[in-house]
Order: C-alpha cells, then structure tokens, then sequence
C-alpha cells in the first residue's frame, strides 16, 4: 500500500479528536498513536532498518493527506520526519542500527529542540554548550518551544560545539527520553496549533559521543542538506492541506441541500473568492511540486542546496504557503459567513484552520526568511527562478 493510502486510512481517527484536542491544548495521543501503528513514523527510514523507504515526494504527500484531518497532528508527525531525516543522511552507523529500527516499529517519536532563549528560533546559532565526560558529551539545555517535547520519545538538541567555541559553531546531538532529566517550563494556551502542546523544558544528562549527528560544531551542513528543505517542504504541505481541506469542505456545502440561503451560486461575487481562493492554493501546490522536485534532483545527483538559487527557493516556499494558505482561509470565511465560517460550532472547521494558519508566518519568521532572501538574491544575479 502506498504512503498516502496509508495516511488516508488514518484521516478519520485524526479527524474524530481534532476539535477536542485543540479545545483542550492537549497533544493529540490517539493520533499519534494511530500514526505509530501505521508505520508512517517510519515514513523516510530505509528499508533496510524495516522502514517505509518513503522519500520527499511521500512526505509532502502525507503530510498534506494528514493535515486534512487535524493540521497539530500533520505538524508534529512533518516535524518528527525532519528529524528523522537528519539522522538517516548524517548520523553514525552506529546510531543508525541502534535507533531506526526502533522508529519503524513506531517506538519513536522525535522532537526538536533548537530554540534558546537568548537566541529565540534562530536555527544556525547556539548558547548552551556541550562538555565532553568520559567518552561521552554532557549537555545542560532550556527551550522555551518544543513541539510535543512532554510526549516525546527522543529529541534532536542544538548545542554550542564547546565551552569556547563560537554561536555559530553548532553541534546537533541525539538523546533518548531516558538518557535525560527532563522539566517543563510554563504552559501551552496559544491561538491556534493548539494540540502541537509546545511547552518549554528543560533537559540536561548525558549521552555517547556516537550521537552526535553530523561532525562536531557542523549543524549548518546538516541544516542546509536536511533539516531546511525537510522541514519547509513538510510545513508548506501541511498548511496547503488544511487549506484544501476547507475549501473542499465549502465546496460541498455549495452543491449541497444544506447551502445557505445567503450563497447564491450565480453571484459574481461567491464566484470570485472561489477563484481567488482556488487560485492561491493551485500557485502554492505547483510550487510546492516545483521546490520538491529541485531538492529531490539536487539529492540525487550529489549537488549541494548551499547555493543562493536554491536557498531562495526554499525561503520563497515557506513564506508563500504561510502567507496564501492562511489568506485563502480568511477568503473562505467571509464567503461563508457568520454561522458557517467564523462559529467555533460550524461543522465546517474553518475557525480552526484560520486559527492554525495565523501561525504559519511565526513558525520560523517570515520577517527573518524575507531578509534572507533579499540578501540571497544579490548573490544570484543571473535569477535563476525556480
């Protein structure tokens, strides 16, 4: 059976505890649990480990599949494999035979911790340093966002290289839940991705010097290989497959007995934000089908993503699919209107996905990516567009 089949067997039990768990800002365990026994955990572990030997394509397929039914269960599983494709491609053999098999059987679940207070969500600096112990390197860490951290099973930490190594020597470090002392910091009562539950904590311990990922104080190689395009290709589907999601939920209210009085098909104006609804999200999934088929060439044939083209196409990715996908949302409650669109109550969840995409242009800021890329494209004067 293919990925996406298997994600979409799994759609109704997201979808049946979808309103709860955002209700009550919990993590949504049943989901997650549905995603354990699927096997889709394993989604991108090679077969050899007893994985699915999905590859990018089968992520963004999944990952909007998912997001249909609950977006915060879409995320944190998009986010998971993020992880989970930094250590197939940059983690030791050694780890490798240890750990993959296990996230194939669904005993895993991965979450990342790369934010720091004094540095908020900037992923390619560090404060906390590791300190090497015995043959093994000790780490003492605060976050104060880590998506599903209390539920988690591992976590893939960003640290400082050394005492006396710079912020921008990085280290990316594997832990096991039980190699850890773990506290939660604060609580979790957001707007929106409410079931994401992304408290802060607090984790310190030990572990072998073998799980380390990627060479020491050389994160900014794993983040330009893996976890960028990983995660900016799973965010953008995920939020396109809420999105879709609403805009086919209103599209059989339109062709149904149950259509408001107040939509009248043979208005110009219910057509137009129909059209620049629709309009939005076919630009955001042709992109999105673009950009992954440029990270999936590149991949294949040993070319590098650290080059300013590729980089700015990624950004432009993130940042359009944040952007539209929520603009697409507010579209659809208008046209909708008071009952339909904006009432926590309307069988139509399009509160909640209003709600859940207001955050897509915070989850790593946009504000920081369009700099990014108007820096990136002074360096590629020929505008290689994508």
């Amino acid at each position: 059976m293919k990925p996406a089949d298997v994600a979409a067997q799994v759609v109704p039990e997201l979808a049946e505890h979808a309103a709860r768990v955002d209700a009550d800002a919990t993590f949504p365990e049943t989901g997650v649990k549905a995603l354990r026994r699927s096997g889709l955990m394993g989604l991108l572990v090679p077969a050899e480990y007893g994985g699915m030997d999905g590859d990018l394509s089968d992520l963004v397929e999944v990952a909007a599949t998912l997001a249909s039914g609950c977006l915060s269960t879409a995320m944190i599983w998009a986010m998971h494999c993020q992880q989970i494709d930094a250590l197939v491609r940059h983690s030791s053999p050694e780890l490798r035979a240890r750990l993959l098999p296990r996230i194939a059987r669904g005993e895993v679940y991965i979450a990342s911790v790369t934010t720091e207070p004094a540095k908020g969500g900037h992923l390619l600096t560090a404060v906390a340093p590791l300190r090497p112990a015995d043959g093994q390197v000790e780490l003492s860490r605060t976050a104060p966002v880590v998506t599903g951290g209390e539920h988690a099973d591992g976590y893939l930490i960003t640290m400082r290289a050394a005492e006396e190594a710079a912020g921008q020597e990085v280290t990316l470090v594997y832990a096991d839940r039980c190699q850890l002392t773990r506290r939660t910091k604060g609580t979790w009562n957001p707007l929106g991705m409410r079931a994401t539950h992304s408290v802060g904590m607090e984790l310190s311990g030990a572990v072998p010097a073998d799980q380390i990922v990627g060479e020491s104080g050389g994160f900014r190689r794993v983040a330009i290989d893996s976890f960028i395009p990983t995660g900016h290709l799973g965010w953008a589907a995920c939020w396109l497959g809420a999105a879709r999601s609403g805009l086919s939920d209103v599209v059989r209210l339109l062709g149904s007995p149950k259509r408001p009085s107040s939509l009248d098909l043979g208005s110009d104006l219910v057509r137009e934000r129909l059209a620049r609804v629709r309009m939005d999200l076919e630009l955001i999934s042709a992109y999105l089908h673009v950009v992954r088929a440029e990270v999936l060439d590149r991949r294949r044939s040993g070319e590098s993503l650290d080059v300013p083209a590729a980089q700015i196409h990624l950004n432009t990715l993130k940042v359009a699919a944040a952007e539209l996908t929520f603009n697409a949302v507010h579209r659809l409650i208008q046209l909708a209107g008071m009952s339909t669109g904006y009432l926590k109550t309307s069988p139509i969840p399009l509160e909640r996905h209003f709600r859940d995409l207001r955050s897509a242009s915070l989850n790593y800021s946009d504000d920081r990516l369009i700099t990014a890329i108007g820096a990136l494209s002074l360096m590629d004067r020929a505008v290689n567009l994508a």
